[in-house]
């Protein structure tokens, strides 16, 4: 059960580097922290990295990897912005939507049907959404609805989900065109590489180093996440370690309360976990 632990150390480290991020995010602007979460691990992963065998790669593993990456940095950007504007335990949740995009985009493109679990974990997740802001019911039943179109980092968040629902299939393929650890290991070497450009083209170059210290925090937990994540899916199906990694949402949801004072952490727990759950019947059934 190697794998469980892995998975779970993930899933800390994520949520550990989210809640680091917010917090650097006081002082920094969010073109700066994009880069620093993928930057400052790169110092962590490079030893990593000279244990990784070098697979032969091809033509449809660089198209992929060229496909990732304007995406990938789009929904950095987005993901930054997303816990700077609103608390972590109202945005980062949304990220469970990630599958149920999958889903839809399955049915439209591959006319893949969704099983029974699956509409049943599409249901949950809904479900779970609407309780993060339970107490908007208040203001009657779609209450909770509006809440989440007003808060503009949940709706980033929502955007950033669907990005990420497209670059899995994509990574996949990379990922079969190379291997699991090569790929893990050599992505954010690529993406920082390109990050740089987008840092130094809105003059912002100058602040990644601006808090080494902190930073190469952020980065460490980012790495972290990295190794474990990839430890873990060496040893289990992978449907199985992302279902026990979405429980960072839960984690984040317990930074926003004990980091950031953040309000209604009840109901944004419950709604977390019942995400959580769809996530699984989705991905596991």
């Amino acid at each position: 059960m190697h794998w469980l632990f892995f998975a779970f150390l993930s899933a800390f480290a994520l949520s550990t580097a989210d809640a680091l991020s917010k917090r650097a995010l006081r002082r920094t602007d969010e073109y700066a922290i994009m880069w620093v979460r993928e930057g400052y691990a790169l110092p962590f992963l490079a030893f990593s990295f000279l244990f990784v065998p070098v697979p032969r790669l091809d033509v449809a593993f660089y198209l992929s990897v060229a496909l990732l990456v304007p995406l990938e940095v789009l929904a950095l950007i987005l993901y930054v912005k997303a816990i700077r504007l609103s608390p972590l335990s109202l945005s980062v949740p949304f990220m469970a939507l990630s599958p149920v995009f999958i889903l839809f985009i399955a049915f439209f493109t591959l006319g893949e049907r969704p099983s029974s679990s699956g509409i049943l974990g599409v249901a949950l997740i809904a479900s779970g959404a609407y309780l993060l802001n339970a107490s908007a019911s208040r203001h009657g039943i779609l209450g909770p609805v509006k809440e989440i179109w007003k808060e503009k980092g949940s709706v980033l968040m929502i955007i950033v989900a669907l990005i990420y629902s497209v670059t899995s299939t994509v990574g996949k393929i990379a990922v079969e065109h190379s291997s699991p650890v090569f790929f893990g290991f050599f992505y954010p070497l690529v993406l920082t590489a390109v990050l740089t450009f987008v840092v130094a083209w809105k003059g912002r170059l100058r602040e990644v180093a601006s808090r080494p210290g902190a930073f190469l925090i952020i980065g460490l937990f980012t790495a972290i996440m990295i190794v474990s994540h990839f430890m873990a899916i060496s040893m289990i199906d992978v449907a199985y370690m992302i279902s026990i990694k979405r429980t960072s949402l839960l984690i984040s949801v317990l930074y926003g309360k004990f980091l950031f004072k953040e309000e209604n952490i009840k109901e944004r727990l419950l709604g977390s976990a019942v995400m959580i759950s769809g996530v699984a019947l989705i991905t596991l059934f």
